[in-house]
């Protein structure tokens, strides 16, 4: 039998997933700016009042995905292999993810400043990504421009590829 706790945190963790995934994709659809809880509550299928339970506002549900993103390109960058798998891997979910390219046309202002918080500590969690994968301070500071790049100008899975095997290998290291 398991402890009550245990049962509760798992439905706690699946109940903040469910929420993430289902504003992810209302972003996807409209960007950020139109969004409300209650539209993010319909579209995760949960009352109000559990999100409420969960997020006090929208900022702090945005906060939690953006965190939890970060975690998901954590967990790419690290299980890749060589940097220039990490490298590609990043590349190509920033430049494939849906709800940037909605961003990119809905809330543009949004994501220049987001990319533009060095101080921000997703910003500094990505470079020390890059820099495990790396191993070099300037070869960081170039992927991290690269990748940022892409943010606003996405590119192709071929380009990644190739731009990724080139900072590898020519200029990191």
């Amino acid at each position: 039998m398991q402890p009550k706790y245990s049962l509760q945190a798992s439905a706690h963790r699946r109940t903040e997933a469910a929420i993430l995934e289902g504003t992810k994709d209302l972003i996807s659809r409209k960007g950020i700016s139109g969004l409300s809880m209650i539209e993010i509550a319909d579209h995760s299928e949960v009352s109000r009042a559990t999100l409420y339970n969960h997020y006090r506002d929208k900022d702090a549900v945005l906060s939690a995905l953006v965190a939890s993103e970060v975690q998901r390109l954590a967990e790419l960058a690290t299980t890749a292999g060589t940097p220039a798998d990490a490298l590609e891997s990043l590349s190509i979910s920033i430049s494939t993810d849906p709800a940037l390219a909605a961003m990119r046309i809905y809330d543009a202002d949004v994501l220049v400043a987001a990319m533009t918080n060095t101080a921000s500590e997703h910003y500094i969690t990505i470079a020390q990504i890059i820099f495990k994968a790396t191993e070099s301070k300037s070869g960081t500071g170039i992927a991290m421009r690269w990748l940022l790049g892409q943010v606003m100008q996405p590119i192709t899975a071929e380009q990644s590829r190739e731009q990724a095997a080139h900072l590898a290998t020519d200029t990191l290291f």
